[in-house]
């Protein structure tokens, strides 16, 4: 069979008709209802598995748009794009690439250019902003007080110095503080078993590492460190094989949604989770009335950070400490209506910079749309506590925060008619999300994947998926990843018990918040 959706044809193979239990035993296996909470990329990328095993899948989700936490916007119409979530696809996530494919996309894929891609871009040191092909020999004499005089190799120290700096520039508030109380020297332990040398670059005489190349190189280096998921994120977040989509990250979400048969319905915000013998009643907020709808089988990948604000009941004791337990890091993301792509001028052909302060990262997007339309600018993206930091403003204080600080390495902000517009996406404020991910940096493989397990495991028909179900978590690979597993899960459950008489539908007014 094939599905026609708006990126073109999707090949749905044929249903597997029977099921064997470990015991020998086969039942007939039929279609199921199956009802899918969230039209993120989990939510959908299940439905459109569990409609290719044959089954009958309809889709609830909060917001009145699918996605998720894809989510790109467009200035004025047709201009220039910014992604408020996510936005980069590493290379080595194959499902997501599979999945590109998939969508007929492929022909969209484009070059991600990350921090410290582009020697003209600025990063925070001591001493004030400096261009990265200058910064070598603050950040070097910075790195050094407090290190044991002539212990190590001078290019295990210039490594170390810009292993450092990434670390700088992506890990956010107190945890960035805590890991430098011994990181160094640990990471100089590590380097002096490595030839780092291959890695150096120069520019104007003055050599640093190229870190893209040099986790490329190494990619076991990552897994050497105590802080090995932290190294991961970092090996991704610099790596040069980084992936965007032109045209924008939500043409995933928008063409798998047209691919489905069954509906997506939107506006409908789940407020309440009832596991019962017989299947799940799920309670749905429509205006002031509550509707509680008694489902088969229900998979729910809305992130836990809004599960724990439901009414919950039938849940096992592991299931809810994991609901209340796991930890979501915020993020927030400003960007800009520019009247023109003023860094170009100023020798900045893409990548970003690590503006530190309350800004933290900047990207400069390629434009790509008719530059007569201007040109979008990520001013600001911030994680954890940085953006907590930044979400105590209003949001017009914010974006007055954020333009101020920056405008100091990018005067021209300050231009007249030079911003046109400014949008801002925090992720732990949103109500369909209340965080930009799960996070499992500080913790060791076998709790995270202790952790992990807990999230994906069903309570009767109820199912999960999601990045917090994943191994890649805050990534699009995970929420596909937990999506495929979960949607074969649902296929092979036994048959849920019938009641004995039709709940059918009751409404209440008010209901759980």
């Amino acid at each position: 069979m094939w599905a026609q959706g708006r990126g073109g044809t999707i090949p749905f193979m044929s249903p597997v008709h029977t099921n064997v239990l470990s015991g020998g035993q086969h039942w007939p296996q039929r279609p199921k209802r199956v009802t899918v909470l969230g039209a993120g990329v989990a939510g959908l990328v299940a439905a459109h598995e569990l409609e290719r095993l044959g089954h009958s899948v309809e889709v609830l989700e909060a917001r009145l748009e699918v996605g998720g936490r894809v989510r790109t916007h467009s200035f004025v119409g047709r201009g220039p794009l910014a992604e408020l979530g996510a936005m980069r696809i590493p290379a080595s996530h194959h499902r997501t690439m599979q999945w590109i494919d998939l969508l007929g996309l492929s022909d969209r894929v484009r070059q991600f250019r990350t921090l410290f891609s582009d020697d003209s871009s600025y990063l925070e040191t001591c001493t004030g902003h400096l261009r990265v092909r200058d910064a070598t020999s603050v950040l070097v004499e910075e790195f050094r007080r407090g290190l044991p005089p002539g212990e190590y190799r001078e290019e295990s120290v210039l490594a170390a110095t810009w292993l450092t700096a990434s670390v700088n520039a992506v890990a956010p508030g107190a945890f960035r503080t805590n890991l430098h109380s011994d990181l160094n020297l640990e990471l100089l332990d590590l380097l002096d078993g490595i030839d780092v040398r291959p890695f150096f670059v120069s520019t104007g005489g003055v050599e640093r590492l190229d870190v893209n190349r040099f986790f490329a190189g190494n990619p076991k280096f990552a897994g050497r460190s105590r802080l090995a998921h932290f190294f991961d994120d970092i090996t991704v977040e610099t790596s040069s094989a980084l992936f965007r989509l032109e045209g924008g990250m939500d043409q995933i979400t928008v063409r798998l949604a047209g691919s489905l048969r069954g509906p997506v319905h939107r506006g409908r915000q789940v407020v309440g989770l009832h596991v019962r013998p017989d299947g799940v009643v799920v309670e749905t907020r429509r205006g002031l009335d509550v509707v509680a709808s008694h489902c088969d089988y229900v998979l729910c990948t809305v992130p836990f950070s809004v599960v724990r604000r439901m009414n919950l009941s039938g849940l096992d004791d592991d299931k809810v400490a994991t609901v209340h337990d796991m930890q979501y890091w915020p993020a927030t993301k400003i960007a800009v209506h520019c009247q023109d792509a003023f860094w170009e001028g100023d020798g900045i052909s893409g990548g970003g910079s690590f503006t530190g302060g309350l800004v933290r990262q900047t990207y400069y997007p390629p434009v790509e749309s008719d530059p007569r339309l201007g040109a979008a600018l990520l001013a600001s993206y911030t994680i954890g506590p940085d953006s907590d930091a930044l979400t105590r403003f209003s949001p017009p204080e914010r974006e007055r925060v954020v333009l101020d600080e920056l405008s100091r390495i990018h005067p021209e902000l300050k231009r007249p008619g030079m911003v046109l517009d400014v949008v801002t996406q925090a992720w732990g404020e949103d109500f369909s999300s209340m965080g930009a991910a799960s996070v499992r940096w500080s913790k060791d493989a076998a709790t995270a994947e202790e952790e992990r397990a807990l999230a994906a495991k069903p309570q009767g028909t109820l199912f999960f998926a999601g990045e917090h179900c994943s191994t890649y978590p805050a990534w699009i690979e995970g929420a596909i990843e937990s999506g495929l597993a979960a949607a074969q899960d649902v296929h092979a459950a036994a048959p849920a018990e019938r009641p004995l008489v039709a709940t059918g539908y009751r409404r209440m007014r008010g209901g759980a918040a």
